[in-house]
C-alpha cells in the first residue's frame, strides 16, 4: 500500500472516529471466516460499522481525537466497532457474540472521550435499548400529571361525600 493510500484510509477513519458515539476495540484472533461473517452480519443489522484495521493506521487516525485515550490498547490483531446513533447496541452485540465465541475478546471502548473497560462495556450491554428507555421515561412523565389530576379531582369528591353525610344525618334526625 502506498503512503497516499494509507493517509487517505487514516483520514477516512479519523472522520468516522470523531463522529461516532462509541468505539469498541476487539481482538478477533482465532475467529474463523464464518464466525467473522456472522459477527459482521449481526453488527450490520444494528447499523454498526466493524472494520479490521492495522494498528499503525488506527493510532494515526485516533491521534488528537477523543479516541486517543485508548492508543495503548492498539496491540495485536485489532478490529473496531463504530456506532453513530446508539452507544448501547455495539456493547450488546459484541458481548453476546463474545459469550458464544470465546475467541472474540473485547479489549476496550471509548464513549464521549471516556475510557470504558470490559466490565463497563458489559454493564452498558445490560441496559435496555433506547426505545425501551424512552418508553419508560414517557410513562414516568405521564404518571405525574395523571396523579395530579386524580388528586385535584379527589378534593370535590371528598367535599361531596361530607355534604352527603350531613344531608343523611339531617334526614335521619
Amino acid at each position: 500500500m502506498q503512503l497516499a493510500q494509507k493517509q487517505q484510509i487514516a483520514e477516512d477513519l479519523r472522520h468516522r472516529l470523531t463522529k461516532s458515539a462509541i468505539v469498541v476495540v476487539t481482538d478477533y484472533k482465532g475467529l474463523d471466516v464464518a464466525a467473522m461473517n456472522a459477527l459482521r452480519r449481526k453488527l450490520r443489522e444494528e447499523n454498526i460499522e466493524f472494520q479490521v484495521v492495522k494498528n499503525t493506521l488506527l493510532a494515526r487516525a485516533a491521534k488528537d481525537t477523543d479516541v486517543d485515550v485508548i492508543r495503548d490498547f492498539f496491540k495485536g490483531p485489532s478490529a473496531v466497532a463504530l456506532s453513530y446513533d446508539d452507544p448501547v447496541a455495539p456493547a450488546k452485540v459484541l458481548t453476546q457474540f463474545a459469550k458464544e465465541n470465546e475467541h472474540l475478546e473485547i479489549k476496550v471502548g471509548v464513549m464521549n472521550g471516556k475510557l470504558l473497560d470490559t466490565t463497563q462495556i458489559k454493564a452498558l450491554a445490560k441496559l435496555p435499548s433506547r426505545e425501551v428507555l424512552l418508553s419508560q421515561l414517557l410513562s414516568a412523565l405521564n404518571a405525574v400529571p395523571t396523579s395530579f389530576v386524580r388528586t385535584i379531582a379527589e378534593i370535590p369528591r371528598q367535599l361531596l361525600n361530607v355534604l352527603s353525610a350531613v344531608r343523611d344525618q339531617k334526614e335521619a334526625a
